[in-house]
């Protein structure tokens, strides 16, 4: 199933990110990027994920510069580029992966491509992991461990259900009963001739 596979990349992503929990780190993807195609992408993807995470507790802090607070969006605005781009390789796989299956004629489109639910999955480990921390905080009181708790209970129930879908999705499209159909992501803002501010500055 991709979705262990995905749920073991993602939790190595986040364990080895905490090891120095930095946000300017080095990246080492283990995963070979033409052997191992899409377990090098998952752990991309994850990792992208780990570092924008942190990087949206940082600009939260309410003691930051406007200075420092501005790289830090440029940043972020950088990281979500970099997020989509990954997650549309992913589904470009998965289209390459299934171009040969025939689609039955009442086959059905999901809500979502494949990529896109496995973007939800990257972030939900990320939460479990985070709420895994606040439910065994040592100076957080009674009443705070035990509500994290139960938070990390209804996520770690939403894992569970979100990876059944995406393997039963990647199983209706390789039989034929659904089919993929990927829209390029179109970000205005990030154009020169959409964004008018942008625009102007030409």
């Amino acid at each position: 199933m991709i979705s262990d596979k995905a749920n073991q990349i993602f939790k190595a992503v986040i364990d080895t990110y905490h090891v120095k929990d930095d946000v300017d780190q080095e990246f080492n993807n283990p995963y070979d990027a033409e052997k191992d195609v899409l377990f090098h992408l998952l752990y991309r993807k994850c990792w992208i994920d780990t570092v924008q995470w942190h990087y949206e507790d940082l600009i939260r802090d309410p003691e930051i510069t406007p200075e420092d607070a501005l790289v830090l969006k440029r940043k972020i605005d950088a990281s979500n580029q970099d997020r989509t781009d990954t997650v549309e390789y992913i589904d470009s796989y998965f289209l390459d992966h299934f171009k040969s299956v025939e689609v039955k004629p009442d086959a059905k489109i999901n809500t979502e491509s494949p990529a896109w639910g496995i973007d939800r999955l990257s972030i939900l480990a990320l939460k479990i992991y985070h709420m895994q921390e606040e439910a065994d905080r040592k100076d957080a009181s009674e009443e705070h461990r035990k509500k994290s708790a139960e938070k990390l209970d209804v996520l770690l129930e939403q894992r569970v259900d979100l990876s059944t879908a995406i393997d039963q999705l990647l199983e209706d499209i390789s039989k034929g009963e659904k089919y993929m159909k990927v829209y390029k992501q179109m970000k205005m803002y990030n154009d020169d001739e959409m964004n008018p501010v942008l625009r102007s500055r030409k």
